[in-house]
Formats: structure tokens, C-alpha cells, sequence
């Protein structure tokens, strides 16, 4: 028995694992090291403690492998409703790390909860997601699955931690490949192109940019030109009518409220002669506009109120609202600069000058691929690259030979989590994406992230390996 599965162990995947984990902990290694160190086991210095991290991820892995699957199918609820606990302790007992109340100090080991709250959520999507019978588009399996990512982005966003929260989003990569519909992520879609441009343009500018794109949206849904220009008779009449009102009665209504206000007045009149000529794709079409609107009103709300000051920052200078070179865009900038200056080649190992003398913080974290960049070059940084994008198409191919269906939704949601960790933490170093605090799996500082990705990339590869006698 222990012979078939070491057999049947997939080997490339952890041997690219293996080549992952210790790129991390040199590159760490070069990040933080200075002459007054004390040897790579110095527990004073983030590399000596790092390496205590992946001597523990290793035995954690061991530990995964000599425990049936079944374990994690059976009491993937308990350990859901764990990390829920765990996220609400950490709201009242946790301490404040970079203004997110995300950590528990326990005898001085650091431990973020949200890292263990990703793997759980991926054990109960696999779980229920495994029993819907193929009606994963029904409301009621829709609100379900809802409920059980936005529970702990909900707890991780009062923390607040808008980085540890976005990462929930990628589990819609592993709900497209179980037949999520595709109208779903149009309107994902729709509300990050809303959320943008409500940054860019002023108020009235994204009333029109709304009210042009419902038009033209109807206009291609249903190729029924006369029945929009119908449509906007109607709008402009209310429009003229209650701009005279402004005008006479000396309302003071912005332009943009009057417009919104005409829209509003054209609603019922033009349902009844959309309903008395059957006129398709009206009611879906001013769902869309009215919450369109809606969203728009509401992102200035959630920008001011629910985004950090150094969030809204960070949006702020990647969308180039803000020039902020030495404030919340001095990261992004050393982080170029450290890249940029590597060449081809690179300085060579424990070289960079940029790293050397520190001026791109966090280096050793969240910008870890800094240091790669600099000190091997972009010859360098496109292995590395490499190595993880074909880490990643294994998982796919892994996750597809799968018999269990549990086995392959649990296999998706870790590619999932995976690649949005490292799409977005590559995007933060290029200045692509705001920073929000994501970091570079299994290369990163830390032992929480190391910890929970190397628990949940070994369940996968325990029930890859056990995969042709998993039959649920």
C-alpha cells in the first residue's frame, strides 16, 4: 500500500515545489543579510526563521500524506467553522500588524489566520459543490456558495485586510470550470470596469458613459433600433420637463441628479410599451443601468470608508490620479528600479545594490521578486516565471485526471488561489496592480502562507495519488 503511493506520487509537482520553497529562502537569505550575521540558522534574522518555517512545511507535508482523504471530505465543516472562529478571535485578541488587526501572537510566533481560512473554504466548496447534482446555476446553490466565501472575506474585511480578502475572488476560476455562467462574470466583469472608471470620471461623465453603454447594450441584445429611439424620446421629454422645473422653481438639481431623475420617470412608461409589443431584454437591460448607477454612488462610499487611506493611496497612483513618488508609490518605483537594473543577467547573487541598501521596502515579502529581478536579471526572473506557470498547468492536469469530483474542485481551488496570489504579487512589483499585501507563494517571508499552501497543495497531491480508488 505505501509502495503505490509513493508510486503513484507526483514527484515533478513537489520537485518544483522543493525548487519554489529554496529559491524563497536564498533570495530571503540575500534580502536581509548583513556581516554582522550569525550563520543561516539565526533565529534573529528573517532567513534563520524562515528556514524553521519550511523545516515545519515539510513536516506538515508528512503528516498530510499518512492521513486518509476521507478525513479532510468528513470534517471539512468543522475546520470551515474553525477558521471562522479563528477569524473572529483574532478581531478582539489579534495584534495590529501595517493597520490590519489580521495576526495572533502566540510565544512569539506570528500566525494570520485568513492564510488557513483560504484552505478551508476550498474543503467545503469541494464538499458541497461535490453533492449539487450539476446545478451549480440554481439560485439557492448560488446564494449557498455565496454565503460560504463571503462569510470570511466579510471577518477578514472588518480586520480590515482588502489583500487577504481580494484573494477570495479566484474561486471563481474553479466555479467557471464547474459550469458557472458566463453572464455571471460579465457582471464581475462590469462592476471592476464600473469601479475604475467611477475613480476617473467626474459624477456626470459616468451618468452618460451608464446611460450610452445601457443604450448600445439594448440596441446589440435586440437589434430593435426603433424601439430605442423610442426609448430615448421618452427620457428626453422627462429630461426637458423637469430641467424646466429646475429652472422655473429654482431647484438648484445637478445635471447629473436631473438625468438620473429622467431616467427614473421613463422606467414605467416605456415597460408598458415594451410589455405591449414584447419587447425583449428591456427589464434585464434596466437592471443593469439602475444598478450601474447605483454601484457608482456606492464606490465613492466604499473608497472613502471601507479602503485604507494607503489603499485608496496605492489605487490612487496606479490609475495615475496621484503622482506620489515618495509617499505610497516609492515601493512600486524602487520596485522597478531594482528589476530594471538587473539587465539581462543580473548583478549576481547577493549583489544587488538595491537590496544591499534596502530601498525597496518589504523586499523580503511581499517584494520578494525584487530581489530576483535585480540579482539574476530578466533571464532570471522569466524562469522563475516559468517554473511557476508550468507549476500551475500541472495542478490543471492534475486536477482533470481527477475521479473524484471533490478531488477536482479541491484540485482547481488551489491553482485558483495559486495563480491570483502570484498574477497579483507580480503585478504589484511591476506597478501593474495596486499593493495590497499578497504574497509571492512559497517565496515569500512567512511562515502562515508557506504553511497553509503547502497543507493544501499536499492534500491535493494525497488524493491525486489516491485518486483511482476516490469514487465520490
Amino acid at each position: 500500500m505505501r509502495s503505490n503511493l509513493l508510486k503513484n506520487t507526483d514527484w515533478l509537482t513537489i520537485l518544483m515545489y522543493l525548487v519554489l520553497v529554496f529559491t524563497g529562502w536564498l533570495s530571503i537569505y540575500s534580502a536581509v543579510y548583513d556581516d554582522s550575521s550569525q550563520g543561516i540558522l539565526d533565529l534573529g534574522e528573517r532567513y534563520g526563521k524562515q528556514m524553521i518555517w519550511i523545516g515545519a512545511a515539510f513536516l506538515l507535508a508528512v503528516m498530510v500524506f499518512l492521513i486518509d482523504t476521507k478525513f479532510f471530505y468528513v470534517f471539512s465543516y468543522i475546520f470551515y467553522s474553525f477558521s471562522i472562529l479563528l477569524l473572529i478571535g483574532v478581531l478582539f485578541l489579534g495584534i495590529e500588524v501595517s493597520s490590519s488587526k489580521s495576526w495572533f501572537q502566540i510565544a512569539g510566533i506570528q500566525i494570520q489566520p485568513s492564510e488557513f481560512a483560504k484552505l478551508t473554504t476550498a474543503l467545503v466548496l469541494g464538499r458541497f459543490l461535490s453533492s449539487y447534482s450539476g446545478k451549480l446555476n440554481n439560485p439557492r446553490n448560488l446564494i449557498n456558495i455565496g454565503g460560504i466565501i463571503l462569510l470570511p472575506v466579510s471577518l477578514i474585511m472588518m480586520q480590515p485586510d482588502v489583500g487577504s480578502s481580494s484573494v477570495f475572488l479566484a474561486f471563481t476560476l474553479m466555479l467557471y470550470r464547474e459550469g458557472l455562467s458566463l453572464k455571471i462574470f460579465g457582471i464581475g466583469l462590469l462592476i471592476v470596469v464600473l469601479f475604475i472608471l467611477a475613480l476617473l470620471l467626474n459624477e456626470l461623465n459616468m451618468i452618460l458613459f451608464i446611460l450610452a453603454f445601457a443604450a448600445i447594450l439594448y440596441w446589440i441584445m435586440s437589434g430593435r433600433l426603433k424601439f430605442l429611439f423610442i426609448g430615448l424620446i421618452i427620457f428626453g421629454g422627462f429630461f426637458g420637463i423637469i430641467s424646466g422645473l429646475n429652472e422655473i422653481f429654482s431647484f438648484n438639481i445637478k445635471l447629473e441628479h436631473i438625468i438620473v431623475l429622467a431616467a427614473a420617470f421613463s422606467v414605467l412608461p416605456y415597460l408598458f410599451i415594451a410589455l405591449f409589443h414584447r419587447m425583449k431584454y428591456v427589464i434585464p437591460v434596466l437592471i443593469i443601468f439602475f444598478g450601474s448607477i447605483f454601484f457608482t454612488y456606492s464606490t465613492d462610499y466604499i473608497f472613502d470608508n471601507v479602503l485604507q487611506p494607503h489603499h485608496q493611496k496605492r489605487i490612487n497612483v496606479i490609475l495615475g490620479i496621484e503622482n506620489d513618488p515618495l509617499g505610497e508609490g516609492y515601493n512600486v518605483n524602487q520596485s522597478k528600479i531594482a528589476i530594471g537594473s538587473g539587465g539581462l543577467y543580473g548583478k549576481g547573487y547577493m549583489q544587488g545594490t538595491q537590496t544591499k541598501f534596502n530601498f525597496v521596502p518589504e523586499q523580503s515579502t511581499d517584494f520578494i521578486f525584487c530581489t530576483i529581478g535585480e540579482e539574476f536579471g530578466f533571464a532570471g526572473s522569466f524562469l522563475l516565471i516559468l517554473i511557476f506557470v508550468v507549476f500551475l498547468l500541472r495542478l490543471i492536469y492534475l486536477s482533470e485526471r481527477q475521479r473524484s469530483v471533490f478531488s477536482r474542485i479541491f484540485g482547481y481551488c488551489t491553482f485558483s488561489l495559486l495563480f491570483f496570489h502570484f498574477a497579483v504579487n507580480i503585478g504589484m512589483t511591476l506597478g501593474l496592480v495596486p499593493v495590497v499585501g499578497i504574497p509571492l507563494p512559497f517565496l515569500s517571508y512567512g511562515g502562515s502562507s508557506l504553511w497553509s499552501f503547502t497543507i493544501m497543495l499536499f492534500i491535493f497531491l494525497k488524493m491525486d495519488a489516491v485518486r483511482m480508488s476516490m469514487l465520490k
